[in-house]
């Protein structure tokens, strides 16, 4: 088992069970993506390039699925939070109730696209 996906298992609920959710959802629909821990976190990475990553804050009571894009989004743009961060911005989850998989997807395709164009200069 993969260190990410241990620490996804040993977290608490309803963490874990969102995790889970977006496991699924992430590696269902980028399957070329490659999960690994770090930062102390689960952290999904494409061509060795950062995709997205996995963030409990259990203080503050979601899950930030966090992202890196240098401009605004084309769609569903509404539901990214920046809290002025310049590059990574992020969908928060609460509950599993509340992850929207065409929002996840659509905003996760945005950020595999400017992934895949050379964003980190790789």
């Amino acid at each position: 088992m993969k260190p990410a996906e241990e620490y996804i298992l040993k977290q608490p609920e309803p963490f874990k069970s969102i995790l889970l959710d977006l496991q699924i959802v992430i590696e269902t629909n980028f399957p070329e993506v490659d999960l690994q821990f770090k930062w102390k976190m689960p952290f999904y990475y494409l061509d060795e390039k950062p995709f997205c990553y996995l963030n409990p804050s259990k203080k503050k009571g979601y899950v930030d699925v966090g992202f890196y894009t240098n401009s605004e989004l084309q769609k569903f743009n509404d539901f990214v939070i920046s809290d002025n961060r310049k590059v990574v911005k992020s969908l928060r989850y609460k509950s599993v109730k509340e992850v929207n998989a065409e929002v996840l997807i659509s905003v996760l395709q945005e950020a595999y696209n400017q992934t895949t164009k050379g964003f980190f200069g790789k």
